[in-house]
């Protein structure tokens, strides 16, 4: 038994955003159908090179394992028959296109509940379904430098600069598998479902946090910091030593006292650098002073030291450097299977602990329209001839 095994999702799902955020409730069981398009060759995550072959990739099998797939065409007769009767026998109907589109391919929950008066229709589009972008194309790149995040990201005096991960994709996913549960739960307490309008937009707007909150609340715009620093903690940034560049970050007035204390240099020990705003205040002096100190010995010396004292601290991996990791290692969170056209495949696990369920019996990707007879004949009891008739009118295949 897993957490989720009673969920089953509908997803007209592409990409990165979409599968991302269904990745997760697959990983705990939940039943995710995914309805690829014949008109595009379905998922276009399967054609994301390097490492492609055919109809499979590399990028797909990140955010697809666990999940089935049959290729169906909701906009023609037969197919959209075949998805009616999905619908009647599912919780959710998930999808990530533009904000017009829902409407228009009639999957939003004024359009379905008569056939599931409890279905969720969860929509994550780019802009939302209102508003006067909601029919403009929208991605993680345009969504970095249109809410802001650009402008917050990179050194003071070069370019805006985006986010080494798409983090607006990801978080967009996450709301989504959030938005999921919450209107599932709903719907079995009230009988009925609803939509759930969900953005990239809105979730880039809301990630912008506190410094949103000084913005709108005392006109006070975050500037670009050098080293990657953080916008009000000093130090909370990185340094070099001698060698290589490490993180250190004091959080908290304690790690800034065993800092100084570690450091064992008297300039530290000055009233100007006592507290939070003290240090604020005087941080590009306290800066040059730390820079001098910490350029005396290797990063791997500084680190271990500062291990030591619990500071918070760390360096700055390459992924050969992640993967080596024992902490790594010891959580368990590589899958590694067998793809019959990918070769071996590693890849890493959801971070959503539910017990021990979730780790278990996880599968790789679909591949193409590999479930379709499954789904057709388990799901929805569909008989031999049924089934050889939507082949032979090609609604699958």
């Amino acid at each position: 038994m897993k957490p989720l095994d009673d969920i089953r999702i509908l997803s007209l799902e592409q990409y990165g955003a979409g599968p991302f955020g269904s990745l997760h409730l697959a990983d705990l069981g939940a039943e995710i159908i995914k309805i690829e398009d014949p008109n595009f060759k379905g998922d276009v995550g399967r054609y994301v090179p390097p490492f492609n072959e055919g109809t499979d990739s590399l990028f797909h099998e990140t955010f697809n394992r666990g999940k089935k797939s049959i290729v169906l065409d909701i906009n023609s007769p037969e197919g959209r028959e075949v998805f009616n009767d999905l619908v009647k026998k599912s919780d959710v109907v998930y999808s990530n296109f533009r904000g017009d589109v829902p409407k228009k391919l009639k999957i939003t929950y004024n359009d379905l509940k008569s056939l599931n008066k409890k279905i969720v229709c969860v929509s994550l589009t780019g802009f939302g379904m209102t508003g006067p972008r909601s029919s403009d194309p929208g991605y993680d790149y345009i969504m970095q430098g249109l809410t802001g995040w650009m402008n917050l990201t990179g050194e003071p005096d070069g370019p805006p600069t985006k986010s080494g991960l798409s983090l607006v994709d990801y978080s967009g996913g996450l709301i989504a598998s959030i938005a999921i549960l919450a209107g599932v739960h709903s719907a079995r307490k009230s009988g009925e479902g609803m939509d759930c309008d969900l953005s990239l937009y809105d979730t880039a707007l809301s990630l912008l946090t506190y410094p949103a909150t000084w913005w709108l609340s005392k006109g006070y715009e975050v500037e670009r910091s050098s080293r990657s620093a953080h916008p009000s903690l000093v130090p909370f940034q990185l340094f070099k030593g001698h060698d290589e560049w490490f993180v250190v970050g004091c959080a908290k007035e304690k790690f800034w006292e065993r800092l100084r204390d570690l450091l064992g240099d008297d300039r530290l020990k000055q009233e100007k650098f006592s507290n939070f705003s003290l240090r604020f205040e005087n941080k590009e002096e306290l800066i040059v002073i730390l820079d001098e100190i910490f350029s005396q010995k290797n990063a791997a010396v500084w680190l271990e030291l500062l291990k030591e004292q619990k500071i918070p601290s760390g360096p700055i991996n390459s992924l050969k450097d992640v993967f080596e990791d024992e902490h790594a290692k010891s959580r368990k969170m590589i899958f590694e299977y067998e793809h019959p056209d990918l070769g071996k495949v590693k890849q890493v696990l959801s971070p959503v602990n539910v017990g021990e369920s979730n780790k278990k019996d996880i599968e790789r990707a679909p591949l193409y329209n590999e479930h379709a007879e499954e789904i057709l004949r388990e799901r929805l009891n569909y008989s031999d001839e049924e089934i050889q008739i939507l082949k032979d009118n090609g609604v699958i295949t």
